[in-house]
């Protein structure tokens, strides 16, 4: 009888352990994306702004130039080209700090994913005439979205980092969203 209760212990064992391990990575996770928990060291800036990418009426500043293929619930094979405005508030009159220039493309069958590579051109302030260039994954659906720093131009050559995007607003009847970034960058 112990030894059924002992060999029936050991076995739930793993299960706990991988219940552990879950628990602990998703909490860490979650605690990475959170701007207000980041630790920065001495070479990492923090720059925070609103991304305002607007694909619907007569000046659109993302245009579709490839259509999704037939039936895509994901959009799939969808590509947009962009010029987002970016601004200190998320209101898209609020004072403009650059420009979001590059493109995201449905990348994903399984849910709404892109594939996204853009230069964010600093245009005012103390990073005006920098970029700083983003690449990696963008599920917008998703709460929170972390993508990399893969390069820059003068304040920021050779930067690296992440960025990490939080849906602002969102327009379901048009497409129009509002996008809060914080980039983190070694610069």
């Amino acid at each position: 009888m112990t030894s059924n209760l002992l060999s029936s212990n050991l076995t739930l064992l793993p299960l706990f352990f991988l219940l552990f391990l879950f628990i602990s990575s998703k909490a860490q996770i979650e605690s990475m994306t959170d701007p207000n928990e980041i630790k920065l060291d001495a070479s990492m800036t923090h720059i925070h702004f609103f991304f305002h990418d607007i694909v619907s009426g007569n000046n659109p500043s993302a245009i579709t130039v490839t259509q999704p293929i037939s039936g895509s619930m994901t959009s799939f094979g969808m590509i947009n080209i962009m010029d987002d405005k970016l601004t200190e508030g998320p209101d898209i009159s609020s004072t403009e700090v650059g420009r979001a220039q590059g493109f995201y493309a449905s990348a994903c069958q399984g849910e709404l994913g892109f594939m996204q590579s853009m230069n964010l051109v600093f245009t005012s302030g103390q990073y005006n005439g920098s970029s700083i260039s983003v690449m990696g994954r963008n599920a917008p659906m998703h709460t929170t979205r972390e993508m990399s720093i893969v390069g820059g131009t003068g304040l920021f050559r050779m930067a690296r980092g992440f960025a990490i995007a939080k849906t602002h607003t969102l327009d379901y009847s048009t497409g129009d969203a509002t996008v809060e970034y914080d980039v983190y960058v070694n610069k």
